[in-house]
């Protein structure tokens, strides 16, 4: 678990930035953009990790397209990055489409619902679902997911990239007024975090449910041997997400709303029983498409 404890370490020191720095960026960003503590915080962390990552994958030997995940030739990845990105959306606009038929979420008042500020909304949230999937796979189940299968095989790659997948999403969910932001901060925000991971039985179902996204994109890398549908799927997901959170909200007083987290008000119960009904297919479907197209690749080889 060598592999693992690194980059365990990396997320660490990235933790550690976050509490030295978010308050002095913070404090040159606010007044001219007003940015949220939180926000700051978040972006200050991820780039730490990029700093350290890119230490990290050459001491490791990942500095490689295809320990990265990229092994495919461009047109290829595209292709199945563009497939995967239906398909993502697909299957959660699907899974929006069932919490709307069980009463679990209404129409948010004043969201945009046709012209060019819906367009803009879709537009915009799409880009952001690429830039999230880009970022986390590349880092998860491409540098990740290699460093680990190599040391430890496929099983522990899976599950420990799954793992720390959903530790990550709770960070930065701490929020801190503008007005209580003082030079602590920075450490007010990281304890308000690991309150939330202290407290399992409040984010059980969200915990379970991401762990459980990750674990079924951990195959799909596994079964494929890059991650041009990870991040397919995950940018399809994060879109329907995103767009969700913009046009709708759950609505508290049904009688099944506790099918939806506390935490988001979207990722719960529902989700994850929607993810395991999705893991089989998902595998089994890049698992032969992989096979079919590995004589295409051996045929096409000097």
């Amino acid at each position: 678990m060598r592999a693992f404890a690194w980059f365990l370490g990396l997320c660490a020191a990235a933790l550690f930035g976050v509490a030295v720095f978010a308050y002095p960026a913070w404090a040159l960003l606010y007044p001219h953009f007003n940015f949220p503590f939180h926000r700051v915080g978040e972006r200050i962390g991820m780039l730490a990790l990029l700093v350290g990552f890119l230490a990290l994958a050459r001491y490791l030997g990942l500095a490689d397209r295809g320990s990265l995940g990229y092994g495919l030739p461009r047109r290829a990845f595209l292709r199945e990055m563009s497939l995967a990105i239906a398909l993502g959306v697909a299957s959660m606009a699907a899974a929006v489409g069932l919490m709307s038929v069980l009463g679990l979420l209404e129409w948010r008042s004043g969201a945009p619902v046709a012209g060019p500020a819906l367009l803009r909304l879709i537009a915009l949230r799409a880009l952001s679902g690429l830039a999230v999937a880009l970022i986390e796979e590349s880092f998860l189940r491409g540098a990740m997911h290699s460093a680990i299968e190599r040391e430890s095989g496929t099983r522990a790659a899976v599950l420990l990239t799954a793992l720390l997948y959903s530790v990550t999403h709770f960070f930065a969910r701490y929020h801190i007024a503008p007005e209580h932001v003082t030079a602590h901060s920075g450490l007010e925000l990281l304890a308000g975090t690991l309150q939330l991971l202290a407290s399992p039985a409040q984010i059980a179902d969200a915990f379970l449910a991401l762990a459980a996204v990750g674990v079924v994109l951990g195959l799909v890398r596994a079964a494929t041997g890059n991650i041009a549908a990870c991040i397919g799927l995950h940018a399809g997901w994060v879109w329907v997400m995103l767009v969700s959170h913009e046009l709708l909200e759950p609505a508290r007083d049904a009688p099944l709303a506790f099918l939806l987290s506390r935490f988001d008000g979207f990722v719960g119960w529902l989700v994850l029983g929607w993810t395991v009904l999705l893991a089989w297919p998902l595998w089994r479907f890049y698992a032969v498409r992989a096979a079919r197209a590995a004589p295409v690749s051996s045929a096409a080889a000097p």
